[in-house]
């Protein structure tokens, strides 16, 4: 087995389930790996068991490239998958179990490179700053936040970041799509709660709670939000057409993008805002109204929209239920029109000579944000070749999770070319 798949494997074992019992058990096995590999790292605490590990390895240059990841999973039922979420089998080439895509998978690739440049005495072109951190399964902070704010000074020099859910293949019929993140949507994760008056369930209501919060949500979850196109997802259609040849409609982009199917995947849910109701909480007993009911609502908005979103959230509430956030973050974003970017989709073109390399902004949210706030500007960035019939959107928290071996062993090599110095000995690609 190679390195960057037996580490994937090791790393799935540990069950960093968020809320569970903590990361702290897998920050120690990757502060053991990056000590081997001659480096120190910093391993600090947020609470007990919330272990983060950060460690700058010296370049070129001293402004620095941010490396970040997590290390907490989502919960998973062992009944529900074919193979133990937490076993890390390798299976039919791949990694089975919770976390092989996100995102102990990329994790390994950044050790295994680590580990690989140790032993050819390679050195990176820059200062890389690589973060291994916990929470980003809820709010990041036991994580990011507290990273980025109680031991800044770890990111000193830090201009750009990469991280999860960007640089994988996606087949299209005469090349292969590789999405690259330069935003991704903001959050609001927002508490919804209605007060009525309580009373006897077999009497007329005076104001049911349980009624005002079911009206405000019904009226939430059927909102048509309308179409926004931002410069990234317009930049995205624009190359999109040029790969394939053909006409995207933007004036039926829904239908296209199913029509279009994994590739149409990359823009279907990044046109518009969107909230959706994911939690109900009322009442104790059938024949009493309860005095209040609550809701949690999942919002998401594109860079830039968060006003426009949050008025069509209250307008949609109505006067009898007020809201109060769990989680509200801004999407961040990146230029596309960057050296790095550009360098980017370089590495990727040479190890794949059909890759089509396209800007991409992400549905969901990662650690960006808290980098954000401090001036990194971060780009999606996990290479990784796939099977054209895996569907890797698809195993984001989902069932039977897993990452081909030999996409793993490319994501390494693009790593390597994208981040090691020309001028280091023995610096030439091929590792697995």
């Amino acid at each position: 087995m190679s390195e960057v798949a037996q580490i994937c494997s090791d790393l799935i074992r540990f069950d960093t389930t968020n809320p569970g019992a903590g990361e702290r058990p897998a920050a120690e096995y990757v502060a053991g790996l990056l000590s081997e590999a001659g480096v120190e790292p910093v391993v600090f605490e947020s609470a007990p068991h919330r272990t983060n590990v950060v460690v700058r390895i010296p370049g070129d240059s001293p402004e620095a490239l941010l490396i970040h990841g997590h290390l907490d999973v989502v919960p998973a039922e062992p009944a529900d998958w074919r193979i133990h979420p937490f076993s890390g089998e390798v299976v039919d080439g791949c990694v089975w179990g919770r976390g092989a895509v996100d995102m102990k998978g990329t994790l390994s690739m950044t050790l295994a490179l680590v580990r690989d440049w140790a032993r050819r005495g390679v050195r990176p072109g820059r200062d890389l700053v690589l973060a291994f951190l916990a929470d980003e399964e809820a709010t990041g902070e036991y994580g990011s936040r507290y990273a980025a704010t109680r031991h800044r000074e770890l990111f000193d020099g830090c201009t750009e970041a990469i991280s999860e859910s960007g640089g994988y293949s996606v087949q299209a019929p005469d090349a292969r799509v590789y999405p690259v993140a330069v935003g991704e949507r903001g959050t609001a994760w927002m508490r919804l709660t209605a007060r009525g008056v309580a009373g006897h369930g077999s009497r007329p209501p005076v104001r049911n709670a349980v009624a005002e919060l079911c009206h405000a949500v019904s009226r939430i979850a059927s909102h048509r939000w309308p179409v926004r196109l931002t410069p990234a997802v317009s930049a995205l259609i624009d190359s999109l057409e040029e790969i394939l040849g053909e006409r995207i409609d933007r004036d039926r982009l829904e239908e296209e993008a199913e029509r279009l199917g994994r590739v149409g995947a990359l823009f279907r849910a990044q046109i518009r805002n969107s909230a959706n109701p994911t939690m109900l909480q009322a009442g104790y007993k059938v024949n009493v109204i309860p005095g209040s009911a609550v809701a949690h609502v999942d919002g998401r908005f594109l860079p830039g929209l968060r006003e426009e979103f949050l008025e069509t959230i209250d307008r949609l509430l109505g006067p009898g239920v007020t809201r109060e956030f769990v989680n509200l973050e801004d999407g961040p974003s990146a230029p596309m029109e960057a050296p790095f970017f550009e360098r980017m989709c370089s590495a990727l073109r040479a190890e794949d000579p059909a890759a089509r390399p396209v800007p991409y902004v992400m549905s969901g949210g990662t650690d960006a944000k808290a980098f954000a706030r401090i001036g990194i500007a971060g780009y999606g960035f996990a290479p990784l070749l796939l099977d054209p019939g895996l569907d890797y959107l698809g195993m984001f928290h989902g069932v039977d999770e897993r990452v081909p071996v030999t996409g793993l062993e490319f994501g390494v090599r693009v790593l390597d070319r994208l981040l090691s110095s020309p001028g280091s000995p023995d610096a030439s690609p091929g590792l697995t």
